[in-house]
């Protein structure tokens, strides 16, 4: 082991046992934006200790590894926030989806709604026709019922007052032949007693 190896160990080490703790806390974090964002932010201040302290030891190892681990931090950075992106993309995408399929479930609701308005308002139209039909079909009937009934009294007068008529004749007949009837009597008897008289007359 060089000189330079012996406090590049050292550093390596404590820096390993200064992030145990953090470590393990993330571990048991798991996968999620914080946890990622404060491992990146620990990587970081790796990066930047080994690149001071290569620096102070004039190492161009330290450097090069904390060139390395700032530009492995740059990439998991940039990773990570084109999964957020991309996670952040589904679920627009995913809520807009939702909201499509509620959109079109709400169409389809309201199309069966005016389809079922529409079929009773056309059962409404075709009963209030049907009731129209049968009140108009109730008074014709009616109307002709009163003028039959009218016919038939009209016709009953008429025959009355024909019956009524040929009875005023049949009276005035008899009236008449009475009369002379009567008139024959008479002119029988008066022509009776005008021979009566002639004869005692002659006697």
């Amino acid at each position: 082991m060089t000189l330079k190896a012996i406090p590049r160990h050292a550093l390596d080490r404590s820096i390993r046992l200064a992030r145990f703790p953090a470590d393990v806390v993330l571990g048991l974090a798991g996968d999620n934006r914080t946890a990622t964002s404060v491992k990146l932010g620990l990587d970081r201040v790796e990066a930047a200790m080994r690149a001071g302290a290569g620096a102070v030891l004039r190492d161009e190892s330290l450097k090069g590894d904390a060139r390395r681990r700032h530009s492995a931090a740059d990439q998991r950075e940039r990773a990570s926030t084109l999964r957020a992106e991309a996670q952040a993309r589904s679920e627009v995408a995913h809520s807009e989806g939702d909201a499509r399929e509620r959109q079109a479930e709400e169409r389809r609701r309201k199309a069966a709604e005016a389809a079922q308005s529409k079929r009773e308002n056309a059962e409404k139209r075709r009963e209030a026709t049907k009731a129209q039909a049968s009140k108009v079909a109730g008074h014709r009937r009616s109307a002709a019922e009163k003028e039959a009934a009218a016919e038939k009294e009209a016709a009953e007068e008429r025959a009355k007052r024909e019956r009524l008529e040929q009875l005023d004749t049949k009276r005035e007949a008899l009236g008449e032949k009475e009369a002379a009837l009567t008139a024959s009597q008479e002119a029988e008897r008066l022509a009776d007693a005008a021979a009566t008289a002639k004869a005692q007359r002659k006697s």
